[in-house]
């Protein structure tokens, strides 16, 4: 027999000492929640017997409440559901109350607009648009992974192991710096696979790079310092820094990576540099081993910071992959961010900081005002499956996979948009950067892809100025079956224009 689940109790306040009857009072609380909206349409409530017992009293008055409601139409039954929120109530009574709330703001703000007074440093980021290639998964998205290649059975297993095994201290907080086991597979891995100096007490473990990106600042920029960016860059990043309310430095990234003598022609006393020196995002170009040296040189004649985003440098395809650009500082200026998102999935929400040793007391104490540290139960499953080589398998054939889909991708484009795009930065990562050979703007086309089932990233977003225009195309959660089919849309969507 199917047991109906209860639904979430709600704020029922009945008053024996007031005249009103009791089934009055409740049927009032439930109208002015569904009026108000904090009861929505299709919305579980609790049965009779639950509720009576919770609000201390008989049934018959919560019985006579719920039978008033349902014949007037705010409740609805449904065979093997119990009863719910009705799902036809008309729109104009439930959005009343929040019209109210926004009439009462304005007046109260004195402003026409109706908007209330937030920080000013709100006014630092872009608005709330909802972007279509943010919000929409067709394909070419970017930050999609192949997750039909993902070892899903042993991660389940080694997630069931550890929820049995689970005792007191694991459900508590841990360490703000990270599981030390986790910390200990990942110094481990670093140092070999991307020669970095790290130990685990130097590593933080974080809720992804956009949260590295954010402790870092508030760590070591104060309002007004100036930052060398690269032009283009990463967008997301850019707002981390403007919300620290930093003097963005743009710096041109050329076929070596970021342009060192520009940025020190511009700006000589920056206070960090922001660089992708693996992977340059979007571009896909690798910094040269000149231009590294050079950047080093500058941070530590100008007492500056270097912050590394080396965040899918795993896969590269035409050569080995390159060391970092923290594995030749002999001087302790950059700041290695990484992520995890990228080799395993993005709801995994996992990162990590390699700080130098002097500025970890620094990096925990901020950690510790923002979360009180990272989930336990993930961060031991994803040391175990370091530790037990399922990491470095999976890497070696993801790093085939993507090959692949990447090879098929920058084929179809050549074939069939040769005389349309140019295509750059093919030649490692979970994507490639095509710019248009017309004159046509790249946000418009983006805007008109989600018609034809496309995520396009314009790449006019991630330049300062005198934008290029362009798509980064992400193909990470594609298949080789499905990549002539996207790209033929592409072709008839920029043909269309």
């Amino acid at each position: 027999m199917k047991r109906v689940a209860s639904g979430i109790l709600p704020v029922v306040a009945v008053d024996r000492r007031v005249g009103r009857p009791l089934h009055r009072q409740i049927y009032d609380a439930f109208r002015l929640a569904i009026v108000e909206r904090r009861l929505r349409p299709g919305q579980r409530i609790p049965s009779t017997r639950v509720l009576a017992t919770e609000i201390g009293v008989s049934r018959f008055p919560v019985l006579n409440a719920y039978a008033q409601l349902l014949a007037e139409g705010y409740l609805e039954s449904r065979v093997g559901a119990g009863t719910v929120v009705s799902a036809s109530l008309p729109e104009q009574l439930t959005s009343s109350a929040t019209a109210e709330v926004g009439k009462s703001a304005a007046e109260g703000t004195g402003r026409r607009t109706g908007r209330r007074p937030v920080a000013s440093r709100c006014a630092l980021l872009p608005g709330s648009e909802a972007l279509p290639w943010f919000i929409h998964t067709g394909p070419f998205r970017v930050g999609q992974v192949a997750f039909d290649q993902f070892p899903l059975q042993t991660w389940s297993a080694l997630m069931a192991r550890h929820c049995r095994s689970l005792n007191r201290g694991a459900v508590h907080y841990g360490d703000l710096m990270g599981s030390r086991a986790l910390r200990q597979a990942i110094a481990n891995y670093l140092r070999t696979a991307r020669s970095v100096r790290s130990e685990a007490e130097q590593v933080l473990i974080v809720n992804g790079s956009q949260q590295a990106l954010e402790i870092t600042a508030r760590v070591l920029l104060n309002p007004g310092d100036p930052v060398w960016m690269e032009d283009p860059n990463y967008r997301l990043a850019r707002d981390v820094f403007h919300l620290a309310e930093c003097r963005l430095i743009p710096v041109p990234v050329d076929d070596q990576g970021l342009n060192v003598a520009a940025g020190i022609k511009k700006c000589r006393k920056a206070r960090a540099a922001f660089v992708t020196p693996s992977h340059q995002f979007p571009l896909g170009v690798t910094m040269s081993a000149s231009r590294r040296l050079q950047l080093l040189d500058w941070a530590q004649k100008a007492g500056a910071w270097i912050i590394e985003d080396d965040y899918d440098s795993e896969y590269r395809y035409e050569s080995l992959p390159i060391a970092s650009l923290q594995g030749l500082d002999t001087n302790g200026r950059v700041i290695y961010i990484g992520t995890l998102s990228k080799v395993f999935f993005p709801a995994l929400r996992m990162g990590y900081v390699v700080v130098p040793p002097d500025l970890v007391r620094r990096f925990v104490t901020m950690r510790r005002v923002m979360d009180l540290g990272p989930p336990s139960l993930a961060q031991e499953v994803l040391a175990e499956f370091i530790e037990e080589g399922h990491f470095a398998r999976h890497i070696r054939r993801m790093r085939v996979h993507y090959s692949e889909l990447r090879q098929v991708l920058v084929a179809q484009l050549r074939e069939s948009l040769c005389e349309e795009l140019e295509i750059v930065g093919d030649e490692a990562g979970m994507h490639v950067t095509v710019f248009l050979k017309s004159h046509h703007k790249d946000e418009e086309i983006a805007r008109r892809a989600v018609q034809h089932n496309l995520s396009l990233w314009p790449v006019s977003r991630s330049y300062f100025a005198r934008p290029r225009q362009g798509f980064i195309l992400g193909f990470g959660g594609l298949t080789t079956r499905e990549i002539p089919d996207a790209v033929r849309r592409l072709r008839r969507l920029l043909s269309a224009r």
